[in-house]
């Protein structure tokens, strides 16, 4: 019998190792490969950059298999801009950072692109490893101010305007299957995460510190997008922390459970960009302390609101420099024109059940003439009002746009412009404080507000609260 020649041996195993490999790509869960960054060159010293080592480690990765791109620890891998690619982990080790460069020449020339982190329109992407990924954003200082510092801006370059020209942190842009997970993600120069007309996205086990005093520093930014759950999450931050926003679509499907936020801003905040529909939204299980405003919706171009739930929330709110947005409003739903080229938008279907408040300030209901607040629901509350900052009260903010801040005494529940409202088991407790001259339950004009529903609703004054 004649014995195969070596390039026949040769053309078999290579068709072997070819189908193995098919069948492992084509797997449920195919096991990642694994590249390390300092196997590429990165030095992690936190002073050269790494950024050619990183992308090559990410360029290497096989386009057939996940893989997982690990920063060692420990370790200070300084970068300008990485770009991710379908099938990546960063996998950044616990002891281990991502530092972002300072400077502009270390972001791609659009501003749209700067980003210390980014992946664009890719499948199956994640950034996991108990690491962190840092802006740097003290570098980006240029005044410390008491009231709100005062930002470095690259809009001389023409490329972006006004003062908010500074890189984000981690961008998802285009992308299906996002996975971020047991990171922590530090010191934003401006948004932290931002994901834009993404779908399916899991985020969770996360913690995001950014500087209380930094402006638009927001923590979780869901620009049309779609399908995102956020679980397990620490923010705490100077501006608005989970912040849906549509800009060129609609917002669907957000789920946000057993959470802690701190914000100068909005802890959870629907708008302002606001031209497409939000809907299917839960919120559940949610700590938020400290914070300028609560629960807010900042509806001003066009986009609706339907379906939106918020259960089982404890929510302390107090005043800060009216610099920031904000007047310590527990639960805050206008709707309103930013300018005479806007339109209006309705609130629809909105419930609020097992909710907790402490807060300096009132429940603020603002619809417009064209864009009513309809079916609302209030249901097993308990909300106590009561004086403990200097800053001064009075007022009622509209911002952005609509009427701006506008004087008025404070009320429980303000209201304006509502189709229906349900209070019910809601008890409202104030703070016997005769200089404030506060215990008004409800302002309303009844001109435009209809078909209020009361059961079991209390509103009682008590004292000492500084001791209780």
């Amino acid at each position: 019998m004649e014995k195969p020649s070596p390039v026949f041996i040769f053309q078999i195993i290579l068709f072997l190792l070819t189908q193995s490999l098919l069948a492992t790509s084509h797997s449920p869960n195919p096991t990642p490969v694994t590249f390390s960054v300092t196997e590429f060159g990165a030095t992690g010293d936190g002073v050269h950059y790494d950024t050619l080592s990183i992308q090559s480690t990410i360029d290497s990765c096989p386009s057939t298999l996940p893989c997982r791109v690990t920063f060692p620890s420990p370790g200070k891998y300084l970068t300008a801009t990485i770009f991710l690619r379908s099938g990546v982990i960063l996998n950044v080790e616990t002891g281990a950072t991502i530092l972002g460069g300072t400077k502009l020449e270390d972001y791609p020339k659009e501003s749209s692109r700067w980003y210390v982190v980014l992946a664009e329109n890719a499948t199956d992407v994640a950034i996991e490893g108990g690491g962190v990924v840092d802006g740097q954003a003290e570098k980006f200082v240029v005044r410390y101010n008491p009231r709100k510092n005062i930002m470095v801006s690259w809009n001389q370059t023409g490329s972006c305007l006004g003062d908010e020209c500074r890189p984000r942190l981690v961008g998802f842009l285009g992308c299906k299957n996002v996975r971020i997970f047991n990171v922590t993600l530090n010191q934003p120069a401006y948004w932290c995460l931002h994901l834009v007309r993404s779908e399916n996205i899991s985020i969770h086990d996360i913690a995001i510190y950014g500087d209380l005093n930094i402006p638009n520093n927001d923590g979780i930014d869901i620009e049309d997008s779609n399908n995102t759950v956020i679980t397990r999450c620490h923010i705490d931050t100077g501006d608005d922390a989970i912040c849906p926003k549509s800009s060129t679509g609609p917002v669907y499907n957000l789920t946000v459970t057993d959470s802690w936020i701190r914000s100068k801003s909005s802890a959870i905040k629907l708008g302002s960009a606001s031209w497409f529909e939000f809907k299917h939204f839960v919120f559940d299980n949610i700590t938020i302390v400290d914070s300028h405003r609560g629960l807010a919706f900042q509806i001003r171009d066009g986009g609706s609101v339907d379906d939106i739930i918020f259960s089982n929330i404890n929510i302390s709110t107090r005043y800060y420099d009216p610099l920031w947005w904000g007047r310590a409003e527990p639960i805050y739903v206008t709707t309103c024109p930013r300018d005479s080229t806007s339109k209006e938008a309705s609130i629809s279907n909105v419930r609020f059940i097992n909710i907790t408040a402490n807060s300096e300030n009132g429940i603020f209901l603002s619809g417009s003439k064209r864009g009513l607040l309809r079916n609302l629901s209030f249901i097993n509350m308990n909300i106590t009002y009561r004086r403990f900052t200097g800053y001064a009260g009075g007022l009622l903010d509209y911002r952005p746009g609509c009427q701006e801040l506008v004087k008025h005494k404070t009320a429980g529940i303000m209201m304006e412009h509502i189709e229906g409202l349900e209070v019910r088991n809601v008890e409202m407790r104030w703070e016997n404080n005769e200089l404030e001259q506060w215990n008004n339950p409800m302002e309303f004009k009844p001109s435009t507000v209809n078909n209020i529903y009361f059961n079991n609703f209390n509103s009682i004054l008590y004292s000492n609260s500084r001791s209780s």
